[in-house]
């Protein structure tokens, strides 16, 4: 059924994440996972960082990053409120899957072949929440991010 006239320009352009240490996210999500930067916009007391996959096939200017920023889909938004980093009373933030604030569940990524993408995560130290191997779904895992996020790893050719 084709898309109303008024929704056709709609798209799911990003997800927000909020992170205690940008630094180690950055790192996670740019050398773990391999997103590139688009664009960082520092406020007086939070930071935004925007990612995604450049699927191009060359590297883009900076200034093609940030054109693209909202112009694309697929972009995670990591929102760091200063401070948190270096606060030892700072607990974390709630991931959405366990009490209190259970709701949000997790981002996925599919790659071409899961149990490849998971031996390179344990050659990086990636803390799994669910092996290939474990459970029922044999297909799929589940890492977690340096603040405890699920991402689930998908083959990008899954039929359920």
């Amino acid at each position: 059924m084709p898309r109303a006239a008024e929704t056709a320009s709609f798209a799911f352009n990003h997800t927000m994440l909020r992170v205690k240490d940008p630094k180690v996210s950055l790192d996670f999500y740019q050398n773990v996972i391999g997103m590139d930067l688009l664009s960082k916009k520092e406020m007086s007391d939070f930071t935004l960082y925007f990612l995604a996959f450049n699927h191009s096939g060359r590297d883009l200017s900076d200034e093609e990053k940030e054109a693209s920023r909202f112009g694309r889909e697929g972009v995670l938004e990591l929102t760091h409120n200063h401070g948190t980093e270096s606060d030892p009373d700072f607990k974390g933030y709630a991931n959405g899957n366990s009490e209190p604030g259970r709701g949000f569940g997790h981002i996925a990524l599919t790659v071409d072949n899961v149990d490849k993408a998971c031996e390179r995560f344990d050659q990086l130290g990636v803390q799994f929440k669910k092996r290939p191997t474990d459970g029922k779904m044999r297909h799929i895992a589940f890492i977690l991010d340096p603040d405890g996020y699920w991402i689930e790893i998908v083959p990008n050719r899954l039929a359920l």
